[in-house]
Order: structure tokens, then C-alpha cells, then sequence
């Protein structure tokens, strides 16, 4: 138990939500990013072939100026620079929410939605920091799972540009939040992202999230956590009450 911490970042993307497979739904969304781009080629293949290499270049530009370039940028620069630009633009954002179903739908982990309401009925400020493109699926999400009233904070790297491990999408939530980062606790599932981040924004406590089934990173001292979970449930057994029954939450 660490009872020094008061505020709670969590990661996405295989931390809080994870990603179902369904072929008939990623068909569906490659489907229409054909259509979109009216291109007549099999969507399987066109997103194999000429999307997904794509998108690999825009991901290693991503990571290597730890950046986010806004749906518009995305798609005329790297992934549809060949096709007319005005109509590119116009479907960027539809463009960007298939290309994120391409990978599976994408629901909350097992227990994941019990434990943020638990922690915060006992007191802790809670928020999101996540990397990933796509300007409105996450309050789409956040407001159909009637999740957005526990959530202090929630920093994209799509809206602030900026990706993890920079420091500066933490200090965000931090700002928005007037956390300690002393009293700050990140929870995420990449060490060397989400982990190395956290400790160069100066936060408090790291947990490392390793779900079963996936592949287990290198640890070093860098992306070292000072815990790790395998469910998320297990947050409850690490941050006890800061409030007593009845109080009110004062995040």
C-alpha cells in the first residue's frame, strides 16, 4: 500500500481498454476507408498494402519526435498523400476512427470500470494520459459508458500533439488537475513509454500493467515500475481509502 498517493494517471490502450478481436468489424472498417478514398481495390489488401506500410513510416516519425500530427496531417502527408487533398481532409476524421477499428474493437478490461469507480468513491483524483490518433473517439466512449464525471483530467496526444515518453503531455494532467506529482501514480502497460515518462514528469509511483498472455517487456533501470499488476482490479489492493465512508470526494 502506498498512502502517500492521492491522484491516479491511467494509460489506455492496453491498460484500461483493451482490444477484442472481431474479423467482421475490422472488415467493416477497411471496407469504408476504401469508400471514403474511393478506391475500388479489396479493402484487405489495400489496407495491407498500402495503409498499414504507411502508417508504420508515420509511427516511427511519431516515436522518434515523440509527436501526434493532427487527422488532417495524418492523412494528407502520410497515409492518402496521393489522393485528392481537399476530399482527404473533409474525411479525415472519419478516416482516423476506421483506421483505429482496423485493430479490433475496443473495450474496457475485465473489472476495469468497478475499480475506477471504487477508487474514486475512495477519494483519489483520477485521469488519463494516452497516446493514440483520433480527435473524438475517446469522449464518444467516455460519455456512452457514462465514465467522463471520474476522470479529473484526460490528456491525448491527439488534442496536445505531444506523445509519451515527453514529459510535457503528464505535466498537462497535472496542471489540470493541481496534482503533487509526488502524490502521482501512473499506471500503464509500456515500460519504455508510459513508465520512462512518467518518471522524467517527476511522478511519484509507477505500476506496470502485464496482462496475461502478452509479451513480457525488458526491464531495466530506466523503465523500471515499482509494481506491476496483472489484473487491474489489483489497484484496489495497492490504494486503500483516503476518505471515510460518507465523506465527500475531493477531486
Amino acid at each position: 500500500m502506498n498512502k502517500q498517493i492521492d491522484t491516479i494517471f491511467i494509460d489506455l490502450g492496453d491498460t484500461f481498454r483493451v482490444i477484442r478481436k472481431d474479423e467482421a468489424y475490422i472488415l467493416a472498417a477497411k471496407t469504408r476507408i476504401t469508400q471514403l478514398l474511393g478506391v475500388s481495390a479489396d479493402p484487405t489488401e489495400f489496407y495491407r498494402d498500402v495503409i498499414e506500410p504507411r502508417y508504420n513510416e508515420y509511427r516511427r516519425w511519431a516515436l522518434t519526435y515523440y509527436c501526434e500530427a493532427p487527422e488532417k496531417v495524418l492523412w494528407t502527408r502520410w497515409l492518402a498523400y496521393d489522393f485528392p487533398r481537399d476530399a482527404v481532409e473533409a474525411a479525415a476524421g472519419e478516416l482516423t476512427r476506421e483506421y483505429r477499428k482496423t485493430k479490433g474493437e475496443r473495450v474496457v478490461t475485465d473489472g476495469g470500470i468497478d475499480t475506477v469507480k471504487e477508487l474514486y468513491r475512495r477519494g483519489y483524483t483520477l485521469g488519463i494520459v494516452s497516446d493514440l490518433v483520433g480527435v473524438t473517439e475517446v469522449d464518444e466512449w467516455l460519455d456512452r459508458d457514462q465514465l467522463r464525471p471520474y476522470f479529473k483530467t484526460v490528456q491525448q496526444s491527439s488534442l496536445c500533439l505531444i506523445r509519451k515518453p515527453h514529459p510535457a503531455i503528464y505535466y498537462y494532467a497535472l496542471a489540470e488537475t493541481g496534482a503533487d506529482p509526488a502524490r502521482t501514480c501512473y499506471v500503464g502497460d509500456n515500460l519504455d513509454r508510459d513508465i520512462v515518462g512518467a518518471k522524467a514528469a517527476g511522478l511519484g509511483m509507477t505500476i506496470g500493467v502485464q496482462y496475461p498472455g502478452k509479451k513480457p517487456q525488458a526491464v531495466n533501470d530506466a523503465n523500471r515500475p515499482d509494481q506491476f499488476i496483472n489484473h487491474f482490479s489489483q489497484l484496489l489492493d495497492i490504494f486503500p481509502p483516503l476518505v471515510q465512508e460518507g465523506e465527500t470526494h475531493a477531486g
